[in-house]
């Protein structure tokens, strides 16, 4: 998270045209990045655009008189930032190579197909990650364990990939957004002074509304596509899976395991991990037939050890001869998590440059200056929050610094600050997964096997949040301090 480093001596303040500078690099060379390779930009060309505009911001600061030791200590404490994100995408990599290959997420797969409708699928996707977010406080670990099983049923269904990806974030993130236990829940109000319980209660006026306009949509877009449905095709897939795996209810303890150890409230890598492990000893202990496929002949009593191993670092290949279900099962592994990572790592280091040169404070200072209303204020504070999400790529920062550099004119204002803390998670939390460079962003398409620029037109609830939240800002003035 920023923090605030003493500017040192004989370094002079960026001009607003010098911190607007690397963002216009930055915006120019994605857009370049996209005309020429669309949606692969995320597996290297946006890596390259961080990178030149972090090193423009560097020539910034130098001309500024900022030492060269000094801008790479700002890359590294950028990245560092970044660490704990790091070690759970690589976690769930591991996690859904192991649970594949144990038959867990197969399991949930057929009976999601056994269950659940085209002409709800989309609302029911939805819904189903609302609650599981809301109740163990994390959107990655929805996402990353019902999300993947209901891509795969999406799969089966012959779904939308990008509608379903769409309608498994919203319900996560507003999930998320509502739970006592998620950290971002807890930080927007630390970072502006209020009461967490107070603060919850106020999200609800912005929330629920987002939320049943998103629910509206996907039930529409389901009833859509109720009509193209192909039952013959879920026949194939369900026949395919029984052949590959042996399926039943006990393979679904591990979720249950992972659900408990976020409950109570463990870290997000101890416990993703230790479910990857636990994946590990089901595979052995319930697929003998698919690990004596899998074995390798040479690695005689080891093998065992050698296919969960690999499962854990390379994922899961499956060679069913079904071309519908080996799509939907070949995934995982640390491995696959890499390109992901070298995204977050650019795009830390950039923010964490920008940051070290003062260029947001110099941004936020100047976009305070043209605030002129209370429900200007809040305005500027969502979109802030987003701007940060975008520059800096990640939603801690998006939350702690508008957070810190708003929070004196809240005060001000004489406004309670449960105003501030909704304005921050409104904008920051919730559109930090539309930004295919963040942390969210890059972790979600990672995870769920989908571009971010193809699932953003259909993440209704994040793209809705932020405008009815400034419509209401005017419709209905924030509350004063005494009212809060």
């Amino acid at each position: 998270m920023p923090t605030d480093t003493p500017t040192p001596a004989g370094v002079r303040a960026p001009s607003l045209l010098q911190a607007f500078l690397p963002l216009l690099v930055l915006v120019a060379l994605l857009a370049g990045g996209v005309a020429l390779f669309g949606e692969d930009a995320a597996y290297g060309a946006n890596q390259v655009s961080l990178v030149l505009a972090a090193a423009v911001a560097a020539l910034v600061g130098w001309r500024n008189g900022l030492a060269w030791q000094d801008l790479q200590d700002a890359m590294v404490h950028g990245v560092s930032i970044a660490t704990s994100a790091i070690f759970i995408l690589l976690a769930v990599g591991a996690l859904i190579g192991t649970w594949i290959l144990a038959g867990i997420v197969p399991t949930l797969i057929h009976y999601g197909l056994l269950l659940l409708d085209p002409s709800w699928f989309y609302l029911a996707a939805c819904l189903l990650c609302a609650a599981i977010a809301m109740s163990i406080g994390s959107s990655w670990t929805t996402a990353g364990t019902v999300g993947v099983a209901l891509m795969g049923v999406a799969g089966g269904l012959g779904m939308d990939p990008a509608i379903t990806a769409g309608a498994i974030i919203s319900g996560a993130y507003f999930g998320d957004k509502l739970s006592p236990l998620s950290d971002t829940t807890n930080l927007a109000p630390a970072a502006a002074d209020a009461d967490l319980f107070a603060h919850i209660r106020n999200m609800l006026r912005t929330t629920v509304p987002a939320l049943l306009i998103a629910l509206a949509i996907f039930f529409t877009l389901g009833q859509q596509a109720s009509a193209e449905h192909d039952t013959g095709r879920i026949v194939e897939v369900l026949s395919a899976l029984e052949a590959q795996f042996n399926l039943g209810w006990h393979l679904l303890l591990p979720v249950a395991f992972l659900l408990l150890l976020a409950v109570r409230q463990w870290a997000a890598f101890p416990a993703v991990f230790l479910a990857a492990l636990l994946g590990a000893v089901f595979a052995v202990v319930f697929q003998p037939e698919v690990m004596a496929r899998l074995a390798d002949p040479q690695a005689d009593a080891l093998a065992p050890l050698k296919t969960v191993w690999s499962a854990l670092f390379a994922g899961y290949e499956s060679a069913s001869g079904n071309a519908e279900l080996d799509g939907l099962l070949s995934k995982g592994g640390m491995a696959s998590m890499l390109t992901t990572v070298w995204l977050i790592i650019c795009a830390m280091c950039f923010g964490g440059v920008l940051e070290r040169l003062g260029l947001l404070q110099r941004l936020l200072q100047s976009a305070l200056r043209l605030v002129r209303s209370d429900s200007g204020l809040v305005a500027s504070t969502i979109t802030t929050t987003i701007g940060t999400n975008i520059i800096t790529a990640d939603q801690y920062i998006a939350l702690v610094l508008p957070g810190r550099m708003y929070r004196a004119e809240y005060e001000k204002r004489g406004l309670a600050p449960t105003n501030l803390s909704r304005a921050l998670e409104d904008g920051g939390t919730l559109t930090s997964v539309l930004v295919p460079w963040n942390t969210c962003g890059a972790y979600m398409a990672a995870t769920l096997g989908v571009a971010t620029l193809s699932y953003l037109p259909y993440c209704f609830f994040n793209l809705i949040m932020p405008v009815l939240a400034i419509a209401l800002a005017y419709l209905l003035p924030p509350k004063p301090q005494t009212a809060a």
